[in-house]
């Protein structure tokens, strides 16, 4: 049985083999493949309807318990293809 984990872009659940993880890097988010960096992840969909909602709602912060700005484009640029 697969983990269940939370889109925290539009709070849906969903198998976490279905959900990319992403951690905070020095100044930005960083995609993590294989779910093995250190630190706190956050689960999101691989879509771009996902992510914007997730940046719309500052989801990212809470979700990283970061404080200040955290730069996307990495993400972005992958989802985006």
């Amino acid at each position: 049985m697969d983990p269940v984990r939370t889109c925290i872009g539009c709070r849906s659940r969903a198998a976490r083999s279905s959900l990319l993880r992403v951690v905070a890097g020095k100044s930005e988010l960083v995609v993590d493949d294989t779910a093995t960096l250190p630190g706190r992840g956050a689960w999101l969909h691989p879509t771009a309807s996902c992510f914007q909602e997730a940046l719309k709602r500052r989801a990212f912060g809470r979700a990283l318990r970061v404080t200040g700005l955290l730069d996307a484009r990495q993400l972005e640029n992958r989802l985006n293809g």
